[in-house]
């Protein structure tokens, strides 16, 4: 029966899409116009830098580096290995999926085991300061401030939820990191041609969520759920729209807030938006991991868990603050 259940749903999904997309393809091609345009003015600034760093960092055998130096911490506090502390520092400077990429280069090479590997995808791959201070901070609530009290706030949040998939290690199960004899230049090179592939891999699922809200949106299911939600739990138009797009795209959700007043509550619903990234994030995420052993399985409960944190604490810096 699962099977038959399967074999339709394979079917009926694609037809019910591009049936949408032929019904909707003005508005299809708009969504997509909005997702190039936020990739070069955004993603591809933002992402690139720290993309280059991070495998060009692994390449140079800075893990074993950093190992050395975080590891008493980090098994204290984690029970994760010094390398994996450093998929954090990571993860928190370079937005999504930078985390991820370096975690997966890690369990590649063997800095990491592959069971570490995916306990580090549930903390280690956050939003950062560039999108939280530059699109969140300035661009919808027009405060520098307001974005750096998010970004405090993530950092708070990342930190907390890496707790919740803490577990006793020893030094001897921490798997031994050494450096690669890798010539600079030669690491630059590779660094640069993986960084283009994982820029326009992440820009290819912005643009994907992005069409299908433009599509959903220009059909009017996205407005009747948004009503819906309205009605149902009193919340203003806007805070569902945000909601919902965020729900399947961050930046979508993000830009939905314009307009919005800066207050506890627009603060909580930005800092839980960024905290949880989006289905576009969770699919970037796993395409990263598609040539290693480590599963995404608990990426999605992290950043469930890191969302509603930071919403709380958001809420209260907020209410103190504003």
């Amino acid at each position: 029966m699962n099977r038959k259940i399967r074999s339709v749903w394979n079917t009926a999904l694609p037809l019910f899409l591009l049936a949408a997309l032929l019904l909707s393809s003005g508005a299809a091609a708009e969504g997509c116009r909005r997702a190039l345009a936020v990739c070069a003015r955004l993603i591809v600034p933002s992402l690139f830098p720290f993309f280059v760093l991070s495998f060009y960092c692994t390449a140079l055998g800075l893990p074993g580096v950093l190992g050395r130096l975080l590891a008493p911490a980090a098994m204290r506090l984690y029970g994760i290995s010094g390398p994996g502390a450093s998929a954090l520092l990571i993860g928190l400077t370079g937005g999504y999926p930078a985390g991820a990429a370096y975690i997966a280069d890690m369990e590649k090479s063997g800095a990491v085991s592959t069971a570490e590997a995916e306990r580090l995808l549930a903390f280690c791959n956050n939003s950062g300061p560039a999108f939280l201070v530059g699109a969140v901070g300035i661009g919808i609530f027009h405060s520098a401030a307001a974005g750096l009290l998010l970004y405090a706030v993530h950092v708070a949040a990342a930190l907390l939820t890496g707790l919740f998939f803490r577990r006793r290690a020893r030094f001897e199960d921490i798997p031994p990191v050494f450096l690669d004899a890798v010539e600079p230049a030669a690491a630059l090179s590779q660094a640069v041609r993986r960084s283009v592939a994982a820029v326009l891999n992440v820009c290819g699922f912005v643009v994907c969520f992005s069409v299908l809200l433009a599509v959903l949106d220009g059909g009017g299911a996205l407005s009747l759920l948004c009503g819906f939600l309205s009605v149902r739990f009193r919340w203003a138009l806007p805070v569902s729209r945000a909601l919902l797009a965020g729900f399947f795209e961050l930046g979508s959700g993000t830009a939905a807030m314009e307009g919005l007043a800066l207050s506890p509550a627009t603060l909580a619903l930005a800092a839980f938006l960024t905290g949880w990234g989006g289905l576009s994030v969770y699919f970037q995420t796993l395409s990263l991991l598609s040539d290693c052993k480590a599963k995404g399985a608990l990426h999605l409960t992290g950043r469930l868990l890191c969302a509603s944190i930071g919403a709380v604490l958001a809420y209260l810096a907020g209410s103190i603050l504003c």
